[in-house]
C-alpha cells in the first residue's frame, strides 16, 4: 500500500485550526458544541477558520440542532441557506471548502431528498456524508444510495462504536466503495492503532478529535464555566500524523 494517508481533525475552537496545521494534519471538520455531538458553527467561525487554515482544507459541519438526524423543512432551508452564505465568504487564499452533512428518515435509513437537497446547495465543494451513517439499518444500501447522490466521503467507524471494532466492517465497505466514494474512518482513531487501521482496512483517510482539557482562563466561576474546556492538542494531532505517515513510507 502506497500513498498518503489524510488525517483529517474535529475541531470547535479556533486556536485549533492552527494547532492543527502546525502539527501536520491535512484537513479539519470545523464544528461548534462538540459537547452536543457537533452543530453548524458560525459564519464569523469559517471566516476566521479560513484565514488561518493556510494548507488546511476545512470541512464544515452544517447541522442545525442537536438531538436526531431527521429534519423538517424549515430545518432543512436553514442548513442549506448555511451552506449558499458560507460558500459566499472571501476566500482569498483558495483553502479548500467543504462541508459535512447528513440526513436520515425515521427508519434511519438515508433521507434521499433531503441529503440531494444539500449536495446541490454545496454545488462544485466536495460533501462528506457524517456518522449518521453509521445509524443505518443497512449500511451496505445506504452506501450506495450516498453514491448515487454524488456524495463525496462517507465518516463512519463500520457501525461499531470505534474503529478498531469495526475493522471487518471498515473493510467491507472499503471494498464496496470500490473507489466511487472514499471511506474516512473516524471513532476512537488514535495513533497507538491507526497504522493496523489503515493496514487492515485499506482506509486512505482517516478522522480524529485529538482533545485536551484547558483550564478556565477566567478566575471567576460561574454556571457557564466548569474550570476547563476541550481544546486541540497538537503533541496528539502530530503523533497521529507521524504514525500514518510510516505506513505510506
Amino acid at each position: 500500500m502506497t500513498g498518503r494517508v489524510t488525517v483529517e481533525i474535529c475541531l470547535d475552537d479556533l486556536a485549533g485550526v492552527r494547532t492543527a496545521a502546525e502539527a501536520g494534519a491535512d484537513r479539519i471538520e470545523l464544528c461548534s458544541a462538540l459537547g452536543d455531538g457537533g452543530l453548524t458553527p458560525s459564519i464569523g467561525t469559517v471566516a476566521a477558520a479560513l484565514g488561518l487554515a493556510g494548507s488546511l482544507g476545512v470541512n464544515v459541519l452544517v447541522r442545525q440542532r442537536p438531538g436526531d438526524f431527521v429534519f423538517d423543512a424549515d430545518e432543512l432551508a436553514a442548513m442549506v441557506a448555511d451552506i449558499h452564505a458560507m460558500r459566499a465568504l472571501p476566500n482569498p487564499h483558495g483553502v479548500p471548502l467543504a462541508f459535512v452533512v447528513g440526513a436520515l428518515r425515521p427508519d434511519g435509513t438515508v433521507d434521499a431528498p433531503a441529503t440531494r437537497a444539500l449536495v446541490t446547495a454545496c454545488g462544485e465543494a466536495q460533501v462528506t456524508f457524517h456518522k449518521a451513517f453509521d445509524q443505518t439499518p443497512d449500511r451496505s444500501a445506504a452506501l450506495e444510495t450516498l453514491v448515487s447522490l454524488g456524495v463525496t466521503r462517507v465518516l463512519t467507524s463500520g457501525g461499531a462504536p470505534n474503529v478498531v471494532e469495526g475493522t471487518a466492517s471498515l473493510s467491507s465497505l472499503v471494498a464496496q466503495a470500490d473507489g466511487r466514494i472514499t471511506v474516512l474512518a473516524g471513532g476512537g482513531v488514535r495513533a497507538a492503532n491507526v497504522a493496523a487501521l489503515v493496514r487492515e482496512t485499506g482506509v486512505r483517510e482517516v478522522h480524529l478529535r485529538a482533545a485536551v482539557r484547558t483550564p478556565s482562563a477566567s478566575l471567576a466561576t460561574s454556571a457557564y464555566d466548569r474550570g476547563s474546556r476541550d481544546t486541540t492538542s497538537g503533541a496528539l494531532v502530530a503523533e497521529v500524523v507521524a504514525a500514518v505517515r510510516e505506513v505510506a513510507a
